[in-house]
């Protein structure tokens, strides 16, 4: 497979992946129904989402560092084939445990193809050549994220929310096989465990009616004690099929399994992974409308930063730590951390805070919200492809520094915006230029640290840019809500009870008006911090990161290896 095929696929299953992440947001109430939950119990159904963050964020570096140890391919055609199992399992599940472990096993496969496939850039073309493609790959996973809320309203049109994880299963099984190539499988024993088992854990969850209801066939659906469809005869079935497929795998590839627990910190690697566990639950369970962080957060962060100083010592004793020392020394390695923590920190706030912009001063449901951050979303894949084409004309501080100054400077003028901003051109603009201002930063970013770490480490350092920037965008959200809060409850505390200001009519147009202008008060309050963190990263991208063209830099670039 010529490496541009190889980039393509891998780029489609990028995409796909993160076409995912957002795709749940139109069918979460219908989830929320499907697994016995009423619309008031919103709190209760976060772990879907929580669910799918943690899992593509914590394992991260580990699956990077695998990356690294058995090659690209592999790793990209396990994640499509977790990301399946996930599909499956939450397409049939019937409670919302299973719907949880679900979207989890997606997040952590549709995570691992993100720093699998920006290695893969790295592997097959040189630092002078690597940021068009680079850029190729942000734009995709960008146009996922426009993507998935429209294909989840196509579904939904013709179909229930199942149906959606149905058809990531399919496509997923049928990417794995085109990435894998026409290689005859090398463990046919495992390969029919393995459909079996899947075949047998789709029959036990979905306990078809004229199945389960027959009075014979319905019999290994008949449930021990209890409902659990598990805890049956069929589920007992699944479990030993998996068991068989675990060991006829593991004894055939048991040569590989050798080299990647000699090579990969798996202690390290675990330590890390609670850490990040510990933030990002601290963050991502909250109610971002009422609250900072989650009632358990702070204990929930004393436990990461327990773990974090466990995974430091660990590092400092341990011959094989999963970040070796001295990897993240240039300037260039942290300094790309640093920035994409607060691209992300003011990055969610346009994803999350133009709709509801959107809405408290136009009205409309989440799908008209939506369409107004369309405007915003096309324009990051465009300044993607632009950024990664102009790394090799001009330095990487220049590119990033100009776009975030952009964005932040559209977020100036969307902290002015007043209930009528969105009616007129000027708005679609400011949304179009933002966009194109982040998206303008996506390439260097990955380049300049794939450009100062050595070509052993680019799967893992990908996946330590990606969890920088999935956990600026969980602080960032937490911290810029509280600082909207404090500005809507600062004005609404001086708004006259409605009695008072209606004369006594009841609620009249004033008064709602009133606490209107409090809400566009509390957005251009985020606006303004988002500002602020863009600008902050446009400086320390100015400051870190290389300002000479690529290949002509002297941060440390080392030759890429041809990783399969």
């Amino acid at each position: 497979m010529t490496p541009r095929a190889k980039l393509a696929l891998a780029a489609v299953s990028v995409a796909f992946a993160a076409a995912d992440t957002y795709v749940v947001v139109l069918a979460l109430p219908d989830m929320m129904t499907g697994v016995g939950l009423s619309a008031d119990q919103l709190q209760r159904a976060a772990p879907i989402i929580s669910g799918f963050l943690l899992g593509y964020i914590a394992v991260l570096p580990l699956i990077g560092r695998i990356a690294d140890v058995v090659g690209r391919t592999p790793v990209l055609v396990a994640a499509l084939l977790l990301f399946a199992v996930g599909s499956l399992i939450t397409a049939a599940a019937y409670d919302l445990p299973l719907v949880v472990s679900g979207r989890f096993l997606q997040g952590v496969g549709g995570g691992g193809l993100v720093p699998a496939t920006l290695a893969l850039v790295a592997d097959l073309w040189p630092a002078e050549k690597r940021g068009l493609p680079l850029g190729v790959v942000g734009a995709v996973q960008e146009l996922g994220s426009v993507l998935g809320p429209l294909l989840g309203a196509a579904v939904l049109a013709v179909s229930d929310w199942r149906a959606i994880f149905w058809l990531n299963l399919g496509v997923a099984l049928v990417l794995a096989l085109f990435l894998r190539g026409r290689k005859l499988p090398q463990n046919p024993l495992a390969l029919a465990l393995g459909l079996l088992a899947c075949i047998s854990l789709a029959l036990t969850l979905i306990a078809p009616k004229r199945l389960a209801t027959d009075v014979t066939l319905g019999i290994p659906f008949v449930p021990f004690t209890g409902e659990s469809r598990l805890a049956t005869p069929i589920g007992l079935v699944t479990l030993a099929l998996a068991a068989a497929w675990a060991i006829a795998a593991s004894w055939h590839g048991r040569a590989g399994a050798r080299v990647v627990l000699r090579q990969v910190d798996i202690p390290g690697a675990l330590l890390l992974a609670l850490a990040l566990s510990g933030v990002v639950l601290a963050f991502a369970t909250a109610d971002p409308e009422r609250e900072l962080m989650s009632p358990a957060g702070p204990f929930l962060l004393v436990a990461a930063l327990v773990f974090a100083i466990g995974f430091w010592l660990w590092q400092r004793r341990t011959p094989n730590a999963i970040v070796p020392p001295g990897l993240l020394a240039p300037r260039a390695a942290w300094g790309s951390l640093a920035v994409s923590f607060l691209v992300g920190a003011a990055l969610i706030a346009a994803l999350v805070d133009v709709p509801v912009f959107a809405r408290t001063t136009q009205g409309g449901g989440q799908l008209a919200a939506a369409l107004v951050l369309v405007r915003f979303l096309v324009a990051l894949p465009v300044g993607a492809v632009v950024g990664g084409w102009l790394t090799r004309r001009v330095g990487l501080a220049p590119i990033t520094c100009a776009g975030l100054a952009l964005a932040g400077a559209m977020f100036v003028l969307m902290a002015r915006w007043d209930r009528d901003a969105l009616d007129g051109i000027a708005a679609t603009v400011v949304l179009v230029l933002c966009g194109f201002g982040f998206g303008l930063a996506i390439s260097p970013v990955n380049s300049a640290i794939l450009a100062a770490t050595r070509a052993d480490t680019h799967g893992l350092v990908s996946a330590l840019v990606v969890v920088a920037r999935m956990i600026g965008m969980l602080v960032g959200i937490s911290a810029l809500t509280a600082i909207g809060l404090r500005r809507y409850y600062a004005l609404a505390g001086d708004i006259p009870p409605a009695e008072q200001l209606c004369g006594g009519a009841g609620i009249c147009r004033a008064y709602v008006d009133a606490l209107r202008d409090a809400a566009i008060a509390q957005a251009n309050a985020i606006f303004a911090g988002a500002a602020v963190c863009a600008f902050a990263a446009a400086i320390l991208a100015l400051v870190l990161l290389g300002r000479r063209p690529v290949g002509d830099s002297d941060h440390g670039d080392m030759p890429s290896a041809r990783v399969p």
